[in-house]
Parts: structure tokens; C-alpha cells; sequence
């Protein structure tokens, strides 16, 4: 075996800090702008024929859930090993890199940019467990490296196979080539002779707080979607009685988002055995994933009810105002574990069967009638929380995001 270079000495048995670094608050920084492109082709999908409504709802979900898959092993990565090595700030680097061009070529995906897309997308994904199973010879968890390597060569294949053949062809590929990664994680990446048991042996550490601190970034970069919309649709033509209720409205919505995600109990440790910390980042990961795709639902609701706040209300405008906050509640309420000494989150449960009870009504009502419905039922929900933990709070556990 060859012998590993000075440059990735000790990565194996690398801590991750408590802190999140400021490189990964950099690398979040070109989420914002793939948040804005992905909720600008909700608000397309909005206004496009609805002969072609679900197709074009499909691609974005897709687009949406290839983009949180790269951030959400990124994180895991940093999590596990130290982000402040030299090796993984160039890795950090480059996948940023390579998520700035899949942003900038996401509104052409499904056209001439394709193969740029589906190409950067292979590298990022192949590029990372490839340098991990380099860097990590002789280490126990290059056996994991090599199995996450295994599973995205194979669906790297039908990412560019996609990619090449456009039209139809190109969304049954990737929509399979995710379909294999997103199995891929939730089995925890097994292969012949090299089965699940093993990664309770592999003897790494994967921080929760860090996790858990980038998790918590991630979120509020997502809640600011909120406000850039809203603001962005209020700020011209300016101020109106139907924009200022709608702003308001959406103001509320932040602060109900914001209340419940953070002031829940803690339960976790700072950190697990790589076994159980990296089934626990997939369940975290899922459940964040609901929750960023129900904001940013939530924010184009907004934003199209500030901008055509005329009635008759559209039944797609009233499915994305709401459905946005049904799926924030189901994964913030799947985020929390079950605890013997802390509540189960079954106000957030109640709360999404009302708005789903409540959205067929709002199609009677105006644009703007809708989106303070929304704004208040969420305010309720907020409310019936808080009292629902406030017993936790009076026993001295901490109000924070479970993982």
C-alpha cells in the first residue's frame, strides 16, 4: 500500500469543533443564491398552463432535493472530521464552488444546460467520497467512503446519461439517479461483503452540536427567503393596503417558523459514535429537508399574493401557502425525538391537520384574505406550543432544535 502523504496525516482521527468554522458560513452563502433561483421557479411553476403544472413541480422538487443532498453531506462531512484542515477547506471549496454552477444553470437544467449541470453535479457528488477513500487508506471508515463512492458511481451514470439525452429521457434518469442516492443514504449505503454491522466499528465521532449549529444557520438562511420575497414584492410599486397586510402576514409567519423551530427541548448528545451519528444526521437531514421546502413554499406565496393581490385566488396559490407551513410542522415535529423527559411536539401535528382542514374553504376568500389566515392559524399554533413546553422550560431543559 502506498504510503499516505503529509497533507492528509490524521484525517481519520480528526474531531470536528463544537463551532461551526467561517468557511462554512462562506460555503452557506451561495445557498442563498440557490434558495432565490429555487424559489423563483416555484413562483413559475405558479403561473405557468396547468396542462404542464405537475411536470414542472417535479423538476423543481428534484432540483431542490439534488441541491440540500450536496449541503446536507457537506455538513456531515464537517461534522465528522475537522472542517479547519487544510484538505477539507479545499474540498469545502470546490463543492462551493460547484454549487454556484449548478445554481447559475438550474432555470436552464431542463434545456441547454443539461450537461453542465448534470456533470458539475457528478463531480461534486464522486469528487468528495473519492478524495475520502484516498485520503482515509488504512484507516477503518475508508470501508464507508468506499461504499458512499460505490453508490454515487452508479448513480453518476444515469446523472450524465440524463444529461446527454434531454427531453423526457433526461427527467426519468435523474429522477432515478437521485431516487439511488436518497436509498443509498437511508440504508446507510450497503454492498455485497461489506454490510450495515460494520459501521457501528468504525470508531469516528460525529459532532451533533456542530451539526446541530449548522443546521440551525441553514435555517435561518431559509427563514430570510421569507422576508426577501415579501419585501422584494412590497418595494415596487410600494406601499398598499392589500401589500401591507400581506408584509405583516408574512412577518408573523417568520416569527411563528423562527418560535417553533428553536424553543423545543434538547435532547441529544454532543456527540455519538459514527454508527448512530450518521443514521441520526439522515433523519435530521430528511426532517430539515421538509422544513426548508415548506418555507420557501411559504415565502412564493407570499411574494404572489403581495404581487397580484386581486380575487379570484388561484387553488395552486392556496396549495402553496399552505401546504408550505403543513410541511414545516411535519418536519419540525419528526426533528424532535421521543423523550421521556420532554414533550412530543403534538400542538405542531394538530396544527398541520388544521391548515390542511382550513385550505379548501380559502378558496372563497381574496389573495389577501388567505395569507392572513395563514399568518394567524400559524400564530395559534405558535401559541398552543409555547404552553405545550413551557412545563420542559420550568424543569430547567434547554429550548433548543433536537438532533
Amino acid at each position: 500500500m502506498l504510503r499516505r502523504t503529509e497533507f492528509f496525516r490524521g484525517l481519520g482521527d480528526s474531531k470536528s469543533p463544537p463551532s461551526a468554522t467561517v468557511l462554512e458560513l462562506l460555503f452557506d452563502i451561495v445557498y442563498v443564491f440557490a434558495l432565490a433561483r429555487l424559489a423563483g421557479r416555484v413562483a413559475d411553476d405558479l403561473t405557468i398552463v396547468r396542462e404542464t403544472l405537475l411536470s414542472e413541480a417535479g423538476q423543481t422538487v428534484l432540483f431542490f432535493t439534488a441541491m440540500w443532498m450536496i449541503w446536507s453531506l457537506s455538513a456531515l462531512l464537517a461534522s465528522t472530521y475537522d472542517p479547519r484542515r487544510p484538505d477539507l477547506q479545499a474540498i469545502l471549496l470546490a463543492t462551493m464552488f460547484g454549487t454556484l454552477v449548478l445554481a447559475v444553470s438550474l432555470p436552464q437544467a431542463f434545456g441547454q444546460r443539461g450537461v453542465i449541470f448534470a456533470c458539475t453535479y457528478v463531480v461534486i457528488q464522486v469528487g468528495r467520497p473519492l478524495f475520502l477513500s484516498f485520503a482515509l487508506r488504512g484507516h477503518p471508515v475508508h470501508v464507508f467512503a468506499l461504499r458512499v463512492l460505490t453508490w454515487h458511481l452508479a448513480s453518476g451514470v444515469l446523472w450524465i446519461s440524463g444529461g446527454i439525452s434531454g427531453g423526457l429521457g433526461r427527467g426519468i434518469f435523474w429522477t432515478i439517479a437521485l431516487g439511488i442516492e436518497m436509498i443509498g443514504a437511508a440504508t446507510t449505503y450497503p454492498l455485497p461483503r461489506l454490510g450495515p454491522r460494520q459501521i457501528d466499528r468504525l470508531g469516528v465521532t460525529v459532532s451533533q452540536e456542530h451539526l446541530a449549529e449548522r443546521f440551525n444557520q441553514f435555517f435561518m438562511i431559509a427563514l430570510a427567503e421569507v422576508v426577501l420575497e415579501a419585501g422584494a414584492a412590497v418595494s415596487f410599486p410600494g406601499f398598499s393596503t392589500a401589500g401591507t397586510i400581506t408584509l405583516v402576514a408574512s412577518f408573523v409567519a417568520v416569527v411563528s417558523f423562527w418560535r417553533i423551530y428553536f424553543y423545543h427541548v434538547r435532547t441529544g448528545r454532543a456527540s455519538s459514535p459514527s454508527g448512530e451519528g450518521i443514521m441520526l444526521s439522515r433523519w435530521a437531514s430528511y426532517s430539515l429537508l421538509l422544513i426548508v421546502g415548506g418555507i420557501i413554499c411559504t415565502a412564493v406565496g407570499f411574494g404572489q399574493v403581495i404581487e397580484d393581490p386581486h380575487p379570484p385566488v388561484d387553488w395552486a396559490l392556496v396549495a402553496i401557502l399552505f401546504g408550505g407551513p403543513v410541511l414545516f410542522l411535519i418536519g419540525r415535529s419528526s426533528l424532535e425525538k421521543a423523550s421521556r423527559t420532554a414533550p412530543r411536539c403534538r400542538v405542531l401535528y394538530l396544527g398541520a391537520v388544521a391548515l390542511i382542514v382550513a385550505a379548501p374553504v380559502m378558496v372563497l376568500l381574496p389573495p389577501v384574505a388567505v395569507a392572513a389566515a395563514v399568518a394567524v392559524i400559524l400564530a395559534g399554533i405558535t401559541m398552543f406550543d409555547q404552553r405545550a413546553h413551557r412545563q420542559a422550560h420550568q424543569r430547567g431543559l434547554e429550548a433548543n432544535p433536537t438532533l
